[in-house]
């Protein structure tokens, strides 16, 4: 699918999951290991992307909720004494891309993850291979169009 001013990573059956979200519903974008068939109610299916590029696409029509903190959570790498895992570094810096950098990015014990996700309107499993590219956003609201500049 080819429309002018939406991002070609968003297919028809994503799009049709964020149009019909409501506030406060949950979008779950997760990587390719992520038992997203046993968890997910609706489980969209984008194998040729990473969980970043996902998260890329994705911002470009979804609105984050404003006044939930945090509105954003991934995964917690675990006894992980390197630091910050690099797809969540990337989800970070994808935040601040779309202008959403002072957004709090909570994190999840790997199970309070999976019950998040499972009570999530939509599950998106990427093709991501690397380690804890998981996230949850909670959707805002939409207070007005504005028509792109032509």
């Amino acid at each position: 699918m080819v429309l002018r001013g939406i991002h070609p990573l968003l297919g028809p059956e994503l799009l049709a999951a964020l149009a019909a979200m409501g506030h406060g519903d949950e979008l779950a974008i997760v990587d390719a290991n992520f038992p997203a068939a046993s968890v997910g109610r609706r489980v969209i299916e984008m194998r040729g992307a990473n969980a970043p590029a996902v998260l890329a696409a994705v911002l470009t029509v979804f609105p984050v909720d404003i006044d939930v903190v945090p509105a954003v959570l991934t995964m917690d790498a675990a006894g992980n004494a390197q630091g910050v895992p690099e797809p969540v570094a990337d989800f970070a810096a994808t935040m601040s891309d779309h202008g959403l950098g002072d957004y709090e990015i909570g994190s999840l014990e790997r199970h309070a993850f999976y019950d998040r996700a499972r009570a999530a309107f939509a599950v998106v499993r990427t093709g991501e291979l690397r380690p804890y590219g998981n996230i949850v956003l909670v959707k805002g609201v939409v207070n007005r169009y504005e028509p792109p500049v032509a």
